[in-house]
């Protein structure tokens, strides 16, 4: 979330361009593509595990940094480990619906008790601290920056949750795919927007003083 607060906000950047949201969504179409025509569930993790694993050797193979590729590695690999755990395909997505929730969650509790959590990142990559508190201003750009985020998490458990209820595996592996990267990227956005200007207003010490 530190993109949220730079001088200049690049959804390029964010998303780790045109490479970014084709390393993040090609698992989850393999994934998809895979159960509707086998309609089980080993051979879709499979797949899915297979094209990350691709996706890295060819970052290796070019000489490329795999940090971004091995983040992702990781959220397939915990989803394919509680599918053949549970041994249902929808067991693929439950890693990421507890984490959504557990988003949820944090952000709401951080609003609840003053300390918002766009508030406390904010301070932490600008080195300002907490001095947003100090301001009523800041404080609710704070608060509605984090409403935004929270927005998403909730957004996301509202679509998805229900349709793993109804074991729609393949609408939540393309519900999953429209509300990834990109939705992720344009969120921060519209964040970003909210606080880049939402440091505390100089007072009157502050000002520059006329000459004399």
């Amino acid at each position: 979330m530190a993109e949220a607060f730079a001088d200049e906000f690049s959804v390029s950047d964010t998303v780790g361009g045109w490479r970014g949201v084709v390393e993040s969504s090609l698992p989850g179409i393999a994934f998809v593509i895979a159960f509707v025509i086998d309609g089980g569930f080993q051979i879709p993790v499979i797949a899915a595990v297979a094209t990350m694993a691709v996706l890295i050797v060819v970052r290796l193979f070019q000489r490329q940094p795999i940090r971004q590729a091995l983040s992702g590695a990781i959220g397939v690999a915990i989803g394919a480990a509680w599918a053949f755990f549970v041994g249902e395909p929808e067991g693929f997505y439950v890693p990421g619906l507890y984490l959504n929730a557990a988003y949820a969650l944090g952000i709401g509790i951080s609003m609840i008790v003053g300390w918002p959590v766009v508030g406390v990142v904010w301070g932490l990559v600008t080195s300002r601290g907490s001095v947003w508190r100090e301001d009523r201003h800041a404080r609710r750009r704070m608060q509605g920056a984090s409403a935004v985020l929270l927005s998403l998490f909730v957004l996301k458990l509202a679509v998805q949750v229900p349709l793993y209820l109804a074991d729609q595996v393949a609408a939540l592996g393309v519900a999953r795919l429209v509300m990834g990267l990109p939705l992720y990227a344009l969120t921060l956005w519209v964040v970003w927007a909210m606080v880049r200007d939402a440091g505390p207003r100089p007072g009157p010490e502050d000002q520059p003083q006329s000459p004399r």
